[in-house]
């Protein structure tokens, strides 16, 4: 177990004693079981970008709040440098770079993703409300949404509903860079 998924998971258990929400009626909000749930807040599961959206949403704040511990302050504008971001490392093969994490209220949730090759078959597919877009900066990467499959390569992109379970790798052995903005939800 990570310390950075330790301390999200702390991050989430503190949140919701805080709102005084059970545990079994997050779990049941994020579509989970009481013990998949329960070992996200222990930290002993893996987070997916899916289960970070729908917890914020279920607690009413931004998922950077959870993934970093800091609330975002700006409201007018948020630089990030070439190469720089709030670096979010979930799995071995994934490395997240939020681009916008000091802008307070975003509509969307931009990042920079890094895949590297792997093994897998198959990913596994996840689901989170709202709308995303992939643009591929390097590299392939094979999509996979609900029973569709797409290969995308460098300068294509993909806009679709994050809502239908999806998942991506890197192909071809080599790293697979790609622009994900996450919007969220119309309220």
């Amino acid at each position: 177990m990570s310390d950075q998924l330790q301390q999200m998971g702390e991050r989430i258990r503190t949140l919701r004693e805080i709102l005084e929400i059970d545990a079994k009626d997050v779990a049941k909000r994020c579509d989970l079981s009481l013990d998949e749930y329960l070992a996200y807040e222990d930290g002993s599961k893996d987070f997916s970008f899916s289960f970070l959206s729908n917890v914020a949403g279920v607690f009413g704040v931004d998922v950077l709040d959870i993934m970093s511990g800091d609330s975002p302050k700006l409201t007018t504008a948020c630089v990030v440098r070439k190469g720089e971001g709030f670096e979010v490392k979930r799995r071995a093969a994934y490395n997240y770079k939020h681009l916008a994490f000091t802008f307070r209220d975003k509509l969307a949730e931009p990042f920079m993703v890094t895949v590297e090759p792997g093994d897998e078959q198959k990913p596994v597919q996840h689901a989170h409300d709202g709308q995303e877009f992939n643009y591929i900066v390097k590299g392939q990467m094979t999509f996979l949404i609900g029973d569709i499959t797409y290969i995308l390569d460098e300068g294509d992109s993909i806009y679709f509903d994050s809502g239908v379970p999806h998942a991506m790798k890197a192909n071809n052995d080599r790293v697979c860079k790609f622009l994900a903005i996450v919007m969220k939800k119309g309220e």
